[in-house]
């Protein structure tokens, strides 16, 4: 009985070592439209300029769970007139247990943002068409690449702040 005592415990060791990643709740946060023309955006013939700007944004709630933030900003101008500004966050609450402090940083910037995208994207679409405008087809982000580069501009600036701090 001992043995299988001492497996068993064996067992809930292994697992409590495992790293371990669930979804706790995924929200909107924030949810901003604006239209400054009002109706004369819809009487005139405009040739549109979409400018996008993507943040996301991350915080540790406790020990373990953490709120991911995707912000998504639309802004649609002809010429200089806005005709309309949308900003989406959508945001999330994620546990993650024996994750290394690398892997945390890969999850919530990777995984996460990943997770968040198709909900952000449905909540500009969505509020587009109720405010009479096309549908905006935000394009598949490539996070993984986006977060590699951010390691790389890091290690870069690191390495330049420490050659200059030699050469003082």
């Amino acid at each position: 009985m001992t043995d299988n005592k001492t497996a068993s415990e064996a067992a809930n060791q292994e697992n409590a070592a495992e790293p371990n990643f669930a979804v706790q709740r995924l929200y909107l946060k924030d949810l901003s439209f604006e239209t400054p023309q009002g109706p004369a955006a819809f009487q005139k013939q405009w040739k549109p300029k979409v400018s996008q700007d993507l943040s996301t944004k991350s915080a540790k709630l406790d020990d373990n769970t953490y709120e991911v933030a995707l912000r998504i900003t639309v802004t649609v101008k002809d010429e200089e007139e806005t005709i309309y500004l949308i900003e989406v966050e959508q945001a999330g609450l994620f546990t993650l247990k024996g994750f290394k402090d690398q892997q945390i940083a890969h999850v919530l910037n990777v995984t996460c943002t990943t997770m968040l995208l198709p909900y952000a994207r449905e909540a500009l679409d969505s509020t587009l068409i109720k405010g009479s405008f096309p549908p905006l087809m935000i394009p598949p982000i490539n996070f993984e690449s986006l977060f590699n580069t951010a390691l790389k501009q890091s290690a870069e600036a690191a390495a330049e702040g420490k050659s200059e701090a030699n050469t003082h």
